[in-house]
């Protein structure tokens, strides 16, 4: 679900109950004060480093919170904020916010990169991004040292065994135990809900009446959860590459290994059909690919003083699958890894776990299951496990697992399902965008988030990739821009095509 790496690719990633739980997001005078934006100070590229020259109409800014709006008047965060003004301020709609999806990934940091992607939307909006709570700036969540995390990373998932299985639970209760005495405090309120009231209290800081919202992968289900919240708030959304929230972690996991391992067969035939560099065929093709995860196994890579283990390995290539942009670089990370290279298939893995080129670790694979435990009631117990990592590595030895639920069986604080039940009757209408070719969100989610808001119109893309308006797509950017800029719905049952 992580879109960001999708974005990042492209540039180089029910209940009315629900919505009577808001609280006023006001602080204790019951005022939100407007912010005060600055230069950016902390920008940071994906390898970590910080961009040689700052662009000054990009503008940062802090905004503060309460940690717990059940006692708006305790503890607060602060949340860091972007701003990428518009170009045609006499023409100006408003503010466009985006999540780019995680859970986990730095929105400013996206936004800064990702910006001349949505230089249509810039036109008339001013684009705002944020990390939210439990992310990077914003009370980032953290688990153990950058030593603890090479390790948990570097997991191995082969061979398909009782030992392999035991190794993983160890890693991850293990991870579970660094995150509560490390990120303690903060655990209990990083889930959906909150950030949705977060979103609500940026709305009110920066004066729009309604929140023109855009939501990729994760970012979906907070968009839906906000409308949910506050139905009659919703300006124009749009809700691209689309998360069913109402699901369980098994069903997650099972349709997201189908997901990844179509979208592997699909790379593998594209590969074979322009000359792929390690197999004339796709069985041969797949077959080098499975001796080479077996040979990691034992034997990993040598990269820089750094050992690309199996897990690292499988990581790397499910990295690149989010983004058929990514499959010219992935054949060749392959192939250089079969000859005992593994410099690229290392590069893909820290793409996708947030390690830079000093070793130290962005937030987002501790946000990652902060935010999705506490988004979830659900603690699954052995016996269920073993049935979604049967299931799952049976479609796929490669990509299958456990899931989410293997780290949150061991969760320090509890979960509950308000984010998991969405409906948005009452709000303005909102556009989802389900892509046919998504490894990563799978196209049946699309219409399910559609009918769970019942306010919603479903767009459909036939292409490949996770997140259709990056994938650089004209028939959606267009659709999604008249959208946006506007208010022109997409026809019912609208498709625009791979070309």
């Amino acid at each position: 679900m992580r879109h960001v790496l999708a974005v990042a690719a492209a540039l180089a990633l029910s209940t009315s109950a629900c919505a009577g739980t808001a609280k006023p997001d006001t602080d204790p005078k019951g005022v939100v004060p407007p912010i005060s934006w600055g230069p950016c100070t902390d920008i940071k590229r994906p390898g970590g480093q910080t961009p040689a020259q700052q662009d000054p109409s990009v503008r940062c800014a802090k905004l503060a919170v309460p940690l717990d709006y059940e006692n708006p008047g305790g503890d607060t965060i602060q949340l860091a904020l972007i701003k990428v003004a518009a170009t045609g301020q006499k023409r100006r709609l408003g503010s466009l916010v985006f999540n780019f999806g995680g859970p986990g990934g730095s929105g400013v940091d996206t936004l800064d990169q990702a910006a001349k992607s949505f230089d249509t939307l810039r036109a008339r909006y001013d684009l705002i991004s944020f990390d939210p709570r439990g992310v990077e700036r914003s009370a980032g969540v953290r688990c153990g040292s950058d030593a603890d995390l090479d390790r948990w990373v570097a997991v191995n998932t082969l061979p398909i065994d009782e030992r392999t299985r035991l190794a993983g639970q160890a890693a991850n209760r293990e991870f579970a135990r660094l995150c509560q005495r490390d990120s303690g405090s903060v655990l209990p309120y990083v889930g959906t809900v909150n950030a949705a009231r977060d979103m609500d209290r940026l709305r009110t800081a920066l004066r729009e009446p309604k929140l023109n919202y855009f939501g990729m992968s994760y970012g979906t289900q907070l968009g839906a959860v906000y409308a949910t919240l506050y139905p009659k708030n919703v300006g124009r959304m749009v809700l691209d590459a689309p998360l069913d929230p109402a699901i369980t972690f098994g069903e997650r996991t099972i349709a997201q290994t189908s997901g990844f391992q179509r979208e592997y067969e699909t790379f593998l035939k594209d590969c074979v059909k322009s000359g792929c560099e390690f197999g004339k065929t796709v069985k041969a093709a797949s077959a080098n690919v499975d001796r080479l995860m077996n040979r990691l196994v034992t034997k990993p890579l040598t990269v820089n003083g750094r050992q690309l283990t199996q897990g690292l390995a499988s990581t790397g290539v499910a990295a690149a699958l989010y983004s058929e942009l990514s499959w010219p670089f992935l054949e060749k990370a392959i192939a250089a890894g079969i000859k005992g290279r593994g410099e690229a298939l290392m590069f893909l893995a820290d793409s996708y776990t947030g390690r830079d080129e000093r070793g130290h670790f962005s937030t987002q694979m501790s946000s990652f299951p902060a935010i999705t435990c506490v988004d979830s009631a659900e603690r699954p117990d052995d016996q269920q496990l073993r049935g979604t990592w049967a299931e799952s590595t049976r479609i796929s030895p490669l990509f299958g697992g456990e899931g989410s639920g293997g780290l949150c069986r061991f969760w320090p604080v509890p979960g509950n399902d308000q984010a998991r039940h969405v409906n948005a009757t009452g709000s303005a209408p909102i556009v989802v965008v389900g892509g046919k070719g998504d490894p990563a969100t799978p196209y049946q989610w699309a219409p399910r988030l559609t009918a769970e808001l019942k306010t919603a119109r479903l767009m459909t893309y036939e292409g490949e990739g996770h997140g259709a308006y990056t994938s650089g797509n004209r028939c959606i950017q267009r659709k999604v821009d008249s959208y946006l800029l506007s208010g022109k719905l997409p026809a019912r049952g609208a498709v625009c095509s791979a070309t």
